[in-house]
């Protein structure tokens, strides 16, 4: 299952654990990625906690936590190639892994045809 926010990351549920990204509409609107800090492995954050930020050759913003927990797992491929994010931001271009601590944060989620008409406003 595939959820996105309204701060244009999505995430892909299994099991407990959720990974996260930035969506196609974001990496189109910040152009080429150059940097991406990640958040520590073990940290825990509160949903819609700044994560981590992502800054390309127009702008930097920041990567929101979509959901509450631990993160498990960053990408450290995405540290070394940033541009990971512009060429496959659904795929090789993750950001983090985090363990959900509640499962109902969900709910709150856009799913992709709502998500399609939000970005498109």
């Amino acid at each position: 299952m595939i959820k996105y926010t309204e701060d244009h990351e999505w995430v892909k549920v299994e099991g407990d654990i959720a990974t996260v990204g930035i969506t196609v509409h974001a990496q189109d609107a910040l152009g080429d990625v150059v940097f991406v800090d990640l958040p520590s492995v073990g940290s825990t954050l509160a949903q819609k906690e700044v994560a981590g930020v992502v800054e390309s050759v127009k702008a930097a913003a920041d990567v929101y936590m979509p959901l509450s927990g631990e993160i498990t797992e960053v990408n450290e491929a995405l540290r070394d190639d940033p541009s990971l994010a512009n060429t496959a931001p659904l795929d090789a271009g993750w950001f983090f892994k985090v363990r959900l601590s509640d499962k109902s944060q969900l709910d709150a989620l856009l799913d992709e045809a709502a998500y399609t008409k939000f970005s498109e406003a």
